[in-house]
């Protein structure tokens, strides 16, 4: 049998990583400062940034959801006749004479945006409406009616307007 007598190390010679594939594999753990924790000792300039009281980044207690209220929105452009048919046929939509109306709380949203255009005649009730959107409602021929929501107490103009 036939003993091969190079070394090894010769093998490597010019290769980056002597047969250990990426040089990311055969770091080690001193390339960042260690594992874990490691350096946050007694030594100065040995702290890890941003730690607090060991607590690795996260916030202290809890937020509440009470204060997050997600405002959905609805494009003029999704008025089409096919989608306003399965409105109807749902009951979130009503048809009277020629002119649907819509209420946007049915649908789930909470305010009507601009993008798109319609050419059917609607009559949109909604909570929050873009200028551009009830431009392009009445432009069309419809209209559009701004209803108060349960939970809100009212506009700035409307507690003016009491006082």
């Amino acid at each position: 049998m036939v003993v091969n007598r190079k070394r090894k190390v010769s093998r490597y010679r010019g290769s980056n990583t002597n047969g250990g594939g990426s040089s990311k594999k055969r770091r080690g753990s001193g390339s960042r400062g260690g594992f874990g924790r490691a350096g946050t000792g007694k030594r100065a300039g040995q702290k890890k940034a941003g730690l607090k009281d060991f607590r690795l980044g996260r916030a202290k207690g809890f937020l509440p959801r009470r204060g997050a209220v997600k405002s959905k929105g609805i494009n003029v452009g999704e008025f089409t006749s096919k989608t306003i048919a399965t409105f109807v046929e749902s009951g979130a939509a009503v048809k009277e004479g020629a002119v649907y109306v819509i209420d946007l709380s049915k649908l789930g949203c909470h305010k009507l945006l601009g993008t798109g255009t319609t050419d059917l005649k609607l009559k949109i009730i909604a909570e929050k409406v873009s200028a551009e959107a009830e431009e392009k409602v009445k432009a069309a021929g419809g209209e559009v009616v701004r209803e108060q929501s349960a939970g809100h107490s009212g506009s700035k103009d409307a507690a003016k307007e009491e006082a």
